[in-house]
């Protein structure tokens, strides 16, 4: 697999760069520092399957506009931001856009490592933050939400996956949901019309008990689930 690191820092670039040599050798990583570097590497990137994006590339705001503008144009290619910053505003923005995951720059190079390796196993990263008051609190071991024991982050989850009673086609609509993957997009993967796709997005959302896609990323993201949910669909690689 090929991934591309889009960040305007040289020495950023150098440490997500060898971090990922490391824990996936023979990983192909390619490097661009501007928004235009990016689409020009977008367009002739063929192979490329997962972007780490600064949400501070380019002008002030622009970050948001290319996440947007990647998950229109390469709707096959899973987009990851980076940040300077883990305000929950941004991580739950960032979320809504479609990207499927969230790696704050702050992190220690150990739980840096931690997050890729979790990222390129085909699992969804954000940091510990607290979810939308619509969203049910649930009692849930510090494992589980993924934080260590003394850990104070104020999170709240769902009952584990296994226990949600999806079908094997929900299971489906979720995996590709996680994925940022539009109605339409998850309709023509799975040979099924956008009102059967809405049908089982609601029943997705039901059974986590939240309501919306942003919703449900950051509610499974805490089950420790994998955005590639049916064991048909394989990790990144």
């Amino acid at each position: 697999m090929h991934i591309l690191l889009a960040d305007n820092h040289p020495l950023v670039l150098w440490a997500f760069q060898t971090l990922l040599e490391e824990i996936r050798p023979g990983v192909a990583v390619r490097t661009v520092c501007t928004p235009a570097e990016l689409r020009e590497a977008m367009a002739h990137g063929g192979g490329c399957g997962l972007v780490l994006l600064d949400l501070q590339l380019g002008a002030p705001g622009e970050g948001y506009a290319l996440l947007a503008e990647l998950r229109m144009n390469h709707p096959d290619v899973s987009v990851v931001v980076t940040s300077a910053t883990d305000h929950s505003p941004d991580v739950i923005q960032s979320i809504d856009l479609g990207a499927c995951g969230y790696l704050p720059k702050r992190l220690s190079m150990a739980a840096l490592a931690d997050a890729l390796r979790l990222i390129l196993d085909g699992g969804i990263f954000v940091p510990p933050m607290s979810l939308p008051d619509a969203m049910p609190a649930h009692a849930v071991s510090a494992h589980a939400a993924g934080t260590r024991p003394g850990d104070t982050a104020p999170y709240q989850t769902l009952p584990s996956f296994e226990t949600l009673g999806l079908t094997p086609r929900q299971a489906d609509v979720l995996s590709l949901l996680l994925q940022g993957k539009p109605n339409k997009e998850i309709a023509r993967r799975l040979g099924l019309s956008v009102e059967t796709v809405k049908d089982h997005v609601q029943a997705v959302l039901r059974a986590l008990g939240v309501n919306s896609r942003t919703q449900a990323v950051l509610a499974v993201s805490q089950l420790g689930a994998k955005r590639h949910v049916p064991a048909a669909v394989t990790p990144l690689r």
